[in-house]
């Protein structure tokens, strides 16, 4: 567990750390989903409730949507709690980290609708925006705030570029050349 080894201290403190981790409840609340959708029917129907609550609790209590119907593959690491959003269907490959505000979603329509298909060791950072029917390589870096809605290819590092922009060079000096006092009056 990726979580387990990114803990620093003991055992102990390292398995506390997992317990109380919202991306470990999260991934357990979502297996146990999955392999519910794989039990025969009586015991779907006697699970079934607890699963639907303790999905529920999650989205409460840590903002995270990860529904079971998504394919997530072994490793994946949520750092952070909040804004994540993961349409069903999408495809997700092992070892990924995902950041707070992080949404995988849906776009377009008739043959162009879909998910995005994640690949292996891909890191996606806050506020990142992936959508439509689009494929992202093996070990890919999304930096913070982009938005993707065309394929990226393996060993890519993606960016908002220009990533901010300076809008005067004047900043807090006065014409004269001299700085500008805050009022403390």
């Amino acid at each position: 567990m990726r979580t387990y080894e990114l803990v620093q201290g003991g055992r102990v403190r390292r398995v506390l750390g997992c317990l109380r981790s919202p991306g470990v409840q999260t991934i357990v609340v979502f297996r146990f989903g999955h392999w519910l959708l794989r039990q025969p029917k009586p015991l779907r129907l006697f699970l079934e409730p607890v699963y639907l609550v303790l999905n529920g609790l999650i989205q409460i209590a840590w903002g995270i949507e990860l529904p079971r119907s998504a394919h997530i593959g072994r490793g994946l690491y949520i750092g952070h709690f909040g804004g994540i959003t993961i349409s069903p269907g999408a495809i997700i490959g092992e070892r990924c980290s995902l950041s707070h505000n992080v949404t995988i979603g849906i776009s377009g329509q008739a043959e162009k609708a879909g998910v995005p298909i994640i690949g292996d060791d891909v890191y996606i950072a806050p506020g990142a925006r992936l959508f439509g029917k689009i494929s992202i390589g093996n070990n890919v870096k999304i930096g913070a705030n982009t938005v993707i809605h065309k394929d990226i290819p393996d060993n890519a590092i993606v960016v908002l570029d220009p990533g901010f922009k300076i809008v005067s060079y004047k900043g807090n000096r006065r014409l004269d050349g001299t700085e500008r006092l805050p009022d403390m009056t």
